[in-house]
Formats: C-alpha cells, structure tokens, sequence
C-alpha cells in the first residue's frame, strides 16, 4: 500500500482551514452540540439496539437481573452473562463522573464530542468520553455500542456481556454510574431477530482442487509484481456479503487520496473517518479489488489497520456467488524496494489476520459454516510486491452466509 504523503500533507491546511471556517451550524455541532447520533451508532455493528421509554420493557420472560457499580476508573466489566441469540437485554444506568479537564459533570450520554476527540482513541469513537457503553462476544473482535442512560440490546449471537465506560485506558474520572442490567427471553415468532451460530464443517460442496485451479495463489499490483496471498472466500450474494462485513464493524474504504480525507474528517468524528484512509489498488482476474476494508481503531489506523480486499470471482459454486479475499495486517511503516517510497509494511504472519477475518465475520450471526481448505501446491512463504516478506500454513478460509435476515438460530457443530 503505497502512502502519498506529500499529497497528504498539502491537504492538511485545507482540512483545518475547512473546520475553522466552516458555517455556524456545522462549527456547533462538531465543537460543542453533539447533534443526532450517527447512522452507524443506531444500527450498531454488533446489536442491534433501540430506545425504550422508561416504562415499556421486553415481551419475553425476564430470565435475570444484575446491578453494576461502575468507578470513574474503570473501563470494561465482565457481567458474566452469557446471552443467546434474540435475547433482549435491557439496561439502565444513572449517576455522574467528572473529568478533571472537562467543564462539567456528564451523566451516561457522556461529555459532548468536540474538536479533541479527533485526537482520542476511545472504544466507541462515535460517543462521548464517559458514555456508558457494551459489547457482546470476543473481547478482540467484538464491536462496543452505546447504552447511555437506558437501553435494549438484542443478542445477535451468542456471547459475553461486557459494560465499561468510553475512555482511553489513561483517563480517569471521579464519580460512578449505577447500572442495572435485565436479560428477556427471545419473543415468540421474533426470529427474524435471530441468527446462526456458524458451524464448523469439515468440507463444503464444490470447495475442491478443481476450484482453486481457476484462482491465482495470489493478488498483484498494476504492473503484475505479486503480492497478498489469496487466504479467504465467502459464499453468498452481494447485499449478504456487504452486510456481515459492515455488521462486524468493517468499514468500506474509498479509492481516492483526497475524497477520503475531506469525507472523513470533515464529514464526521467517527471512526470511519480514520479508517477509510486510502487503499491502493491491488488486481486478480485481470481488474482491481471490487471492495476494499478496513477493521481498527481511530488515529493507530495510520500505522496500524485491519485491511483486506475482495474481487468477485468469474465463475460460481452451485449458482452462489464467490467473492475471493487478500486480508493482512498493517503493523508500520517501511521502505518500498521498488520505487523507494514509503509503504505499509505487513505482519509476516498473515495466518493471523485470516483468523482475525474469521473471529470478526463468524461473531455476526450470519455466517452458517466455517472451514479451511488447503490447496495443492499451498503457497507458504513469499515477498509481497513492494518487497515484504510472509508466511503461512498454506491454508484457505471459507465463510458461508445465510441469505437474508430471518436465519435461526442453529447449534454450534464442529466435526
């Protein structure tokens, strides 16, 4: 990924001056009013949740009820409450912390965004420093969303309920929230809120030698030097597969430099906006990626992200569409060998960030099987086009998806 850093650099006065002197409403609202929440923290990544009135709760049976004490120095709390999948849980949560730069106290909702927070890396980036805020599942993977004062979660899957407050690990505030936690059963005939647990399968029809005959061990860049390694395929149309990557918290990169910039930090303070940094274009079957995306925190993203690409293949497997994936992890910076420019350099260790691919997508609830498949001639260890180096066991992640958004729930099968 090569980075354009004088480019980047001339732009960098305009966004500021584009802050500065933008219109009365927008410069309110980026500095001092909060405005409406974001598409993206409404139709959470990892929940799907909603705003109660303080007297309406769940339909179902309440199952139990936990209270919490939160400090102003805590950051993340295991409620150790397993939820399944369609469960609503119910939360509410008063009090105030203090932080000792803000102006004043903040209750749930947190301290309203600002100008700085462009500059803090918090777990839910699209809320306020001392919100309360939760996330269900894989403590690595699993995407936060905000409760605030009062809200209802839906299980998409199976997992841990983990409540913390919205603060970088330095920060500290005096003051606690009280937080009362309530888990219902799934509601009868709601179970086009439910999805699958993923199964781990052994095989899956037409994923054989013959297929990977017709997919290259390989991506390359425009002038056919090689680079990423071919380590997933997903199964399944375009909408179902645009959903599990936004709903495990991927964000779609955009293809120019300048567009990005300006769209991201000008448009908003979420972390889409530090994600969609640019991704260069890589090319299989003869064209560029079809999608480009990108998984990490606001600001490390810079140096550290998440990414991977996907081309949709020429040919299917039993009338489903194959979409073929190069996924690797950005760990720094490095020198490109063939120009002498800077780079992103990769972790050597691409396998991992296959798994990471697999712990995000398969935690959504709309994966329905997992395996690897290893090809002939597996490819083990190579360079990458601007000269980087990795390594691999050669194996290939298949993702299947569920179709549509009524799949049931289905018990964990491995074989």
């Amino acid at each position: 990924m090569r980075i354009v850093l004088p480019k980047l650099i001339r732009i960098l006065p305009l966004i500021a001056l584009g802050l500065f002197f933008a219109d009365a409403p927008l410069r309110a609202q980026l500095v001092g009013d909060p405005g409406p929440p974001p598409a993206t923290q409404l139709d959470n990544s990892k929940a799907q949740t909603s705003a109660l009135p303080s007297t309406e709760a769940p339909k179902g049976k309440k199952r139990l009820a936990k209270d919490f004490t939160l400090k102003g120095d805590s950051h993340w709390t295991d409620t150790n409450i397993q939820l399944q999948p369609g469960e609503h849980v119910l939360i509410t949560a008063n009090g105030k912390l203090r932080y000792l730069d803000a102006k004043e106290e903040n209750g749930p909702e947190g301290v309203p965004r600002g100008f700085k927070d462009l500059l803090r890396i918090l777990p839910f980036n699209e809320a306020g420093r001392g919100a309360l805020i939760g996330r269900i599942g894989d403590a690595d993977t699993a995407e936060a969303f905000l409760i605030g004062a009062q809200r209802d979660v839906v299980a998409p899957a199976v997992g841990q309920l983990a409540i913390g407050l919205n603060q970088a690990n330095s920060d500290s505030a005096d003051g606690s929230y009280s937080v009362h936690v309530e888990v219902y059963a799934a509601e009868s005939g709601a179970m086009g809120s439910m999805r699958v647990v993923a199964q781990q399968v052994n095989s899956v029809p037409g994923i054989d030698s013959t297929l990977f005959a017709k997919i290259p061990r390989r991506v390359a860049d425009k002038d056919g030097n090689p680079g990423d390694m071919v380590n997933f395929l997903i199964l399944g149309s375009e909408a179902p597969m645009q959903r599990v990557f936004t709903t495990a918290g991927w964000v779609k990169v955009d293809a120019d430099v300048k567009n990005t910039v300006l769209h991201g930090i000008i448009g908003s303070l979420s972390k889409e906006s530090y994600l969609t940094m640019p991704m260069s274009q890589l090319y299989l079957f003869g064209r560029p990626q079809d999608y480009g995306w990108a998984h990490a925190e606001p600001i490390s993203v810079v140096a550290s992200r998440n990414h991977l690409r996907v081309w949709k293949a020429p040919f299917t497997i039993d009338g489903e569409t194959v979409w073929v994936g190069a996924a690797t992890h950005d760990v720094g910076f490095e020198r490109d060998q063939r120009n002498n420019g800077i780079t992103h350099k990769i972790d050597p260790n691409i396998d991992a960030e296959r798994d990471y691919v697999e712990k995000t997508l398969s935690g959504t609830g709309l994966v329905t099987q997992i395996t690897h498949f290893l090809p002939d001639n597996p490819m083990k260890e190579a360079k990458t086009a601007t000269g980087g180096s990795f390594h691999s066991n050669g194996q290939v992640l298949i993702l299947k998806l569920g179709e549509n958004g009524n799949d049931i729930s289905a018990s964990s099968s491995s074989k």
